[in-house]
């Protein structure tokens, strides 16, 4: 064939390889840019502990239905940026506690084997996360027939019954808590206090020192009157290095906030606004659909006592009459109006029980059909009891005989609410709800007192789009005139006050001054020393231009990144050797400490009864190193300069009272090893983390 037909018939192969070595060149050079991210999927990384990686889905699941557990136990359907960065963090938390904790338990093999987990579900000392998800209401204690009914009834679900996996979950919450309570008792099982350290520590709480001592003050130096250098900032920062150690990267930013709020105009708008609603509202006749279409908060139109009514509207909506309308009046930055819808008395609280019909499966109308049939069965004599535990889907009534309980108003859903406090005692009534029909026994009626429906329509007080347009505006201009070191010179210019978000975490939701700063620390966290915004941020009525000033990364802070926080001790380092040889040349000669005060131009003060345990001098602040000379010094000869937090201090001890002797350690022992379990728990996790690596990917994805 020849070397060209060889060439061609090979061609297709050796192009081939070449594209494929120039793709794998390629490749190579961007993991090693991008720190070998194309090989793990980094974008579902939230964090790593111990090698172990903690997915964002997961992670995002988890937040959820804490979430979803916070807004039903709280009754709110929005949380707040700081409830939401609450269980953010407490999620969090939790995972890396339990993979720490994993690692732990699955090196010692603990268990929580069959029969075990089936006691603490059913047995005689029940879980207390069972005891707490099935307490009965009125007693706090552990309702077992609502237990036993919930297990009868999941038995009986189908396969993928939701319900199931729910369980599930919630057994195996219960599982790992039992394996974190046997590994934290194995450890606190070896804590141990020997006696002596009972004796020293009843002698620093009971043995006394009498002593006198002249102070020189740091104060008492002027800045001025000395010379810092590189060498004291660098022996203080290696003396002190261990106090530098950064939990995890703080960013330091500097920030200009323009202020949009509404202007005098935007304001007059907004009344009139208002005013005209408040002509349309008195004329409505279905005040619960006007709220609905035309306020900002959307609150459902319930009964409430006095006293629970805002305080502006309280007491006139009690001695009004119906269809009365309050304002425009200005409110927690809102002009509201408000109408008397209705008012009358009621009774205090009310028993009751019911049979709540599912109406999703069979349909409202049937539903409601199939209660008026058992109203009818009980109005014949049929036991209501009886009933309820037949056909009621609220099984934690249906067991107690459909029973609720004694309740007031806030209890119940308005619709539930409204037909128990409107009738009277043996009435039985259907009503319908977003649960399904309810068939409710009224059972008995207590006290009477005047309740008002009270309808509220706000207007919010926002700026006008003008008012924004301006405010952006001069935020975009001022960003306009930034370069990388002009930040505080543009900012004067400007006329602008700036502010400093001082050692901001990755995953914080708000700085001072700023209530939702998510957008911004999450520039800051990908922006370099030196760097401005990359445009103007709003929160709220602010639009905000931010400079980053300053990164902590996580572990030992370098010394040019703590210098200016050190700068004060540093000083008073330096000081102190000044005053150090003021006292020495005081000594030199004396006899007395009356004498070397004189001599330092100071006072003697007299201080009785000291313990080591609350190394406190009186009259100045905590002194740990003043106080434990002390206790280490012997009875009437005059101390060499001691360094303290005040100053520099030269003492001598009168006397040492000492206490009786310790004849029984049990009830020391006991003390001490309290507080260490009491600090054990948490010290036991941060040293298993500190020892797991944990990294923290979280500014990336929140």
């Amino acid at each position: 064939m020849g070397i060209m037909g060889f060439l061609r018939d090979r061609m297709g192969k050796i192009l081939a390889f070449f594209i494929g070595f120039a793709l794998l060149a390629f490749i190579i050079g961007e993991v090693v840019r991008s720190g070998g991210s194309f090989f793990r999927d980094d974008r579902n990384l939230l964090g790593e502990v111990g090698g172990e990686k903690i997915a964002y889905d997961d992670y995002i699941k988890r937040v959820d239905q804490s979430s979803a557990q916070f807004k039903q136990q709280s009754g709110q359907n929005n949380l707040s940026p700081q409830i939401i960065n609450y269980v953010q963090e407490n999620t969090w938390n939790q995972m890396v506690s339990q993979k720490v904790l994993q690692k732990e338990i699955d090196k010692l093999g603990l268990v929580v084997g069959e029969d075990e987990k089936k006691s603490m579900i059913q047995g005689s000392n029940p879980s207390p996360q069972i005891m707490q998800t099935f307490a009965d209401p009125k007693t706090g204690q552990l309702d077992r027939n609502r237990l036993n009914t919930f297990l009868t009834n999941l038995q009986a679900s189908k396969a993928d019954d939701p319900l199931r996996t729910q369980w599930l979950d919630f057994v195996e919450q219960i599982i790992d808590a039992k394996l974190s309570e046997k590994y934290i008792s194995l450890v606190t099982n070896g804590l141990y206090v020997n006696s002596l350290e009972a004796k020293d520590d009843y002698e620093a709480k009971n043995k006394l020192a009498n002593f006198k001592y002249t102070l020189l003050e740091y104060a008492s130096v002027p800045d001025n009157k000395i010379t810092v250098t590189d060498n004291d900032y660098q022996s203080y920062y290696d003396e002190h290095k261990a106090e530098f150690k950064n939990a995890q990267e703080l960013r330091t930013f500097d920030y200009v906030s323009i202020n949009a709020a509404p202007s005098k105009d935007d304001s007059i708008a907004i009344k009139k606004q208002a005013d005209k609603l408040a002509v349309d509202f008195k004329a409505s006749t279905n005040d619960s659909l006007f709220v609905q279409i035309n306020a900002e908060t959307k609150a459902p139109l319930t009964y409430q006592h006095k006293g629970k009514h805002e305080p502006k509207i309280d007491s006139i909506m009690f001695s009004a009459p119906n269809g009365f309308i309050y304002g425009p009046y200005l409110s927690n930055g809102s002009y509201k109006i408000a109408k008397l819808v209705d008012a009358h008395f009621e009774p205090d609280s009310v028993k009751a029980k019911h049979i709540l019909i599912d109406a999703q499966i069979i349909g409202v109308d049937k539903a409601v059909a199939k209660a008026d049939s058992i109203k009818k069965l009980i109005e014949g004599g049929k036991s209501f009891a009886d009933l309820a535990n037949m056909y009621s889907i609220d099984k934690n009534s249906a067991v107690k005989g459909g029973d609720l309980g004694t309740f007031g108003r806030g209890a119940m859903i308005p619709v539930f609410e409204d037909a128990v406090f409107s009738g009277k005692k043996g009435d039985l009534k259907v009503v319908t709800s977003q649960y399904g029909v309810h068939l409710i026994q009224i059972e008995d009626q207590k006290g009477s007192s005047k309740v008002a429906k009270v309808a509220i329509v706000d207007v919010p007080l926002k700026a006008s789009s003008n008012t924004q347009t301006i405010a952006y505006s001069k935020a975009q201009a001022f960003l306009g005139t930034l370069t990388k070191d002009n930040f505080d010179e543009q900012a004067k210019k400007a006329g602008l006050t700036k502010k400093t978000a001082t050692d901001v975490n990755g995953v914080a939701v708000s700085v001072p001054g700023i209530e939702n700063a998510r957008d911004i620390v999450k520039w800051a966290f990908n922006a370099a020393v030196g760097d401005f915004s990359d445009k103007v941020y709003i929160s709220g009525d602010q639009y905000i231009v931010a400079h980053l000033v300053q990164i902590k990364p996580k572990g030992i802070l370098p010394l040019d990144v703590v210098k200016k926080q050190i700068e004060p001790m540093v000083k008073n380092t330096v000081k102190g050797k000044l005053l150090t040889d003021k006292f020495n040349t005081a000594l030199n000669g004396t006899s007395s400490i009356d004498q070397v005060a004189q001599k330092a131009g100071s006072k003697v003060n007299p201080i009785q009864n000291i313990v080591f345990a609350n190394p406190v001098i009186p009259g100045s602040s905590a002194e740990y190193k003043v106080i434990g000379t002390i206790f280490g010094s012997q009875p009437n000869k005059i101390s060499k300069p001691v360094d303290g937090q005040q100053g520099v201090y030269v003492f001598v001890v009168d006397s040492f009272i000492n206490p009786a002797p310790l004849t029984n350690a049990v009830r020391e022992k006991q003390q001490i090893g309290q507080a260490l379990l009491q600090r054990a728990d948490m010290q036991i996790f941060e040293a298993l983390k500190d020892k797991a690596n944990v990294k923290d990917y979280r500014s990336k994805f929140l």
